[in-house]
């Protein structure tokens, strides 16, 4: 089948031609994912699936995912759809589609249906964890670390306003290692035997530091603490599956790097600590194993939900572990140059702990003033699009998120113009 124009592409879809359908018209690549990542041929099949802005190079795909035209074609159909419906859609059949559509996300995360449940977001997802977690007692210690998101650092901190939990915060390692990042957690039990509850961010937003997880979930259960886990960037961006975190508690996102539209999260709990999680401020359940009582979002975005189907068959089309790979590849070929032109990269070629984000700062400058005006300097006297992040405990820095769409080009792009900002 011959390889498919952008035009034929959105007829193709307009008509109802299965994703499927549209993903065998990708041109042939090896199906050893370190062979896929650098042919181009493929990838330029894949970028041709989505609008890009050409008005500079974008390099801040971290904020949210962009949606390829097949599933933004499925999302209009879908909201057309709903609106014209409306009120006897979403009474009589939405349920029993969104059932479905669980039931796809639950075999593409290998978990069971029962044990997730549909947010508007991540954050959304982990403050019900959080929040809802109803294991602690006054004086428990609860565990957050630097590079966690923000509005979670400030959820662990609410359990000691409202459940008398003491909140034990520490700064990562810069430079980290697999051992040295396992050490640090390790350590902050050790020296704090109370704490009952630790928050780990899988993927951090801020620096693209990809936490051993697994492990430190390991070590956590063998001394009775619990784990909720951060997995908002993460999934899609790494090739894993819910149970390879070793973790009770996940707040994942479908709109970053799954590339559903934006509105779409979901809340995993393993189906034997349901009931550690309280029903959302006194929410009705239904029955034991009841995950549903566990969130309220009130009315949502059904739309947005119909149009999983299409972003969960892109992405395993495309391939999870050559996604994947693609990302650590476009990074690669920047992290070197920023290193010779004198910058600090913040994230570890260390295999596993590194993923397609990665922050940098020239050496010394760690003011938020430094690295704002480091990200304007690229953009104005570049073109390229990157953003400044802060709350990294060793200083501010500037954060690099390319896409499975991002061109190698791009990325030399950003090469090439680092030696000239040192």
């Amino acid at each position: 089948m011959p390889h498919m124009t952008r035009r034929s592409i959105f007829s193709a879809a307009a008509a109802g031609l299965s994703l499927t359908g549209m993903a065998r018209a990708l041109p042939a690549v090896s199906a050893d994912p370190f062979d896929a990542a650098q042919d181009e041929t493929f990838w330029t099949g894949v970028s041709e699936l989505y609008d890009v802005t050409d008005e500079v190079i974008h390099l801040e795909h971290g904020n949210w995912g962009m949606m390829a035209r097949p599933v933004q074609n499925a999302y209009l159909a879908h909201v057309e759809r709903v609106n014209r419906r409306n009120s006897y859609f979403a009474r009589r059949e939405f349920w029993a589609e969104a059932r479905t559509i669980k039931d796809q996300i639950a075999r593409t995360l290998g978990c069971d249906a029962d044990e997730i449940v549909l947010t508007r977001n991540a954050t959304e997802a982990l403050q019900a964890l959080i929040g809802g977690y109803n294991k602690l007692s006054p004086g428990d210690g609860v565990l957050y670390a630097d590079l966690d998101y923000g509005a979670m650092q400030t959820a662990m901190g609410w359990l000691r306003e409202r459940r008398g939990a003491d909140l034990v915060t520490i700064n990562l390692p810069e430079p980290a290692t697999r051992q040295g990042l396992i050490d640090a957690y390790e350590q902050a039990l050790i020296a704090n035997p109370h704490v009952r509850l630790m928050l780990l961010t899988h993927l951090s937003h801020r620096t693209g530091l990809v936490l051993p997880v697994s492990e430190i979930c390991a070590m956590a259960r063998a001394r009775q603490v619990d784990v909720i886990v951060d997995a908002a960037h993460s999934w899609g961006q790494i090739d894993f599956q819910a149970a390879d975190l070793g973790a009770d508690f996940i707040g994942f996102n479908l709109h970053k790097w799954i590339g559903a539209p934006l509105g779409v999260g979901l809340m995993y709990v393993r189906k034997d600590r349901i009931e550690d999680i309280d029903p959302f401020m006194g929410e009705a359940v239904r029955g034991p194993g009841d995950l549903s009582a566990r969130v309220h979002t009130g009315t949502t975005n059904f739309a947005a939900i119909l149009a999983i189907p299409a972003a969960l068959d892109l992405h395993a089309a495309i391939g999870p572990g050559r996604k994947a790979a693609r990302l650590r590849y476009l990074r690669s070929l920047w992290v070197d140059a920023a290193r010779e032109a004198g910058f600090d990269v913040l994230t570890p070629d260390e295999p596993g702990l590194h993923a397609a984000i990665t922050s940098f700062r020239a050496p010394g400058r760690t003011s938020s003033d430094d690295n704002i005006a480091l990200a304007r300097r690229l953009l104005e006297e570049h073109r390229i699009f990157t953003v400044h992040r802060t709350g990294v405990a060793h200083g501010a820095c500037v954060r690099v998120t390319p896409g499975v769409f991002t061109s190698p080009d791009d990325v030399r792009a950003l090469a090439d113009a680092l030696p000239r900002l040192i």
